[in-house]
């Protein structure tokens, strides 16, 4: 998910991809301790969204 498709998603909306981005990569986590995942950059990325997300979310509660 890119910068500017975070910026025109509402409080509400981020909060709920947050959560859901969270347990994805948390379940990402858990998969490739078990067994190595076939793209393990996946952990990566949804690492990355979930900061770009708390990030923005941050910002906007403390306008």
């Amino acid at each position: 998910m890119k910068q500017s498709e975070i910026k025109e998603l509402s409080i509400e909306e981020i909060r709920e991809k947050l959560t859901d981005l969270k347990k994805q990569h948390a379940d990402l986590k858990m998969a490739h301790s078990v067994t190595p995942l076939e793209n393990p950059l996946q952990i990566k990325k949804t690492r990355r969204t979930v900061a770009r997300l708390a990030t923005e979310l941050t910002k906007r509660e403390l306008q």
